[in-house]
């Protein structure tokens, strides 16, 4: 049964849904696949994802190449590169050097949807720090990258709430919870949940014991919070050598909003390539269709130009049995 008040990500999406819907019901414009919007270069076209696709597939901005054929790649055409790759969207984990402005133009421009916005100064420059003007910093870097993914047309900020040597394990958890809830009512009028991403933070898991480790620290953080715009981003490797993906899938069940990708082997202690290593994706394939899950999943992996990322896509397919796209 589920608690009166806890997340529940259908009803996180029909909210999102709901904001964009008065969005389109106000615009003049129709809303057009991402390729119509590149094909005619429709600068105030609405750019929608696939619709039909219970797993929407994306790379990181900063596995994007920068540069090709020795000059710079601007936003729009980095964008570019990801759809030409066969993604359907792009995560902008550069979000803390764009202005929203340059992020919705950059999507018209492309007509690549973008889902998600990520600032990586989260690990200097954190939640749970023990200075109260850092944690003000933090807190309005997560600000911007939900104003970033709201210009963008996306639907999610990620977060490394901190680090867990800022303090008492007790004290760095009401630091950062005190931050998040400040941003509730933000996350709620943007309609951008704040996705926390398990990491090698030493924060909701014991870093030096071996596995097998459980999600439930991480379960009772965000429950914690009694709210739908908290939730998580599920790093399926990051976590394969503490615990059983599958089975903190399941425990994450409707808190789990979307996903990395990466390759993990336990046999060497290191990160692969997503269709190398030893996860054992059949296994997490099976937990994913028992909580119903819809949503991104985006790689995290060594990135490139469009042939090394058409790579990578085809690696995501494998790992969650999709038809390829060639």
């Amino acid at each position: 049964m589920t608690p009166p008040g806890s997340l529940n990500r259908r009803g996180l999406l029909a909210g999102a849904a709901s904001a964009a819907g008065v969005h389109l019901l106000s615009s003049a414009a129709a809303p057009i696949s991402a390729a119509e919007a590149s094909a005619a270069g429709a600068s105030e076209a609405i750019v929608l994802p696939p619709e039909d696709r219970r797993i929407l597939l994306s790379c990181k901005l900063t596995m994007i190449a920068r540069e090709r054929d020795g000059q710079p790649l601007g936003l729009a055409d980095r964008l570019r590169l990801a759809r030409d790759a066969g993604f359907d969207g792009v995560d902008l984990d550069e979000a803390g050097s764009i202005t929203p402005q340059a992020a919705r133009e950059a999507v018209r421009q492309s007509g690549v949807f973008v889902h998600n916005a990520i600032n990586h100064a989260h690990w200097q420059v954190r939640l749970t720090s023990p200075e109260a003007e850092q944690r003000r910093q933090a807190r309005e870097n997560l600000a911007h990258c939900m104003r970033v993914a709201h210009a963008a047309g996306g639907n999610g900020v990620l977060i490394v709430v901190g680090r867990g040597d800022d303090g008492p394990p007790e004290e760095i958890e009401a630091r950062c919870r005190g931050e998040l809830e400040a941003l509730l009512p933000l996350a709620a009028a943007l309609a951008q949940p704040i996705l926390v991403e398990n990491v090698w933070n030493r924060m909701f898991y014991d870093h030096d014991a071996p596995p097998e480790q459980t999600a439930e620290r991480f379960v009772r953080f965000i429950d914690s919070f009694d709210s739908p715009w908290i939730g998580m981003y599920f790093d399926i490797g990051n976590h394969w050598k503490y615990g059983q993906p599958d089975a903190w899938i399941r425990d994450f069940g409707r808190r789990c909003v979307k996903l990395d990708v990466k390759g993990f082997s336990r046999a060497r202690d290191a990160f692969t390539e997503i269709d190398a290593g030893d996860l054992p994706w059949d296994r997490v394939r099976e937990a994913l269709a028992a909580i119903g899950f819809a949503g991104w999943a985006t790689a995290e992996v060594e990135g490139g130009d469009a042939v090394r990322l058409a790579t990578v896509r085809r690696q995501m397919e494998g790992a969650f049995g999709l038809t390829s796209r060639g």
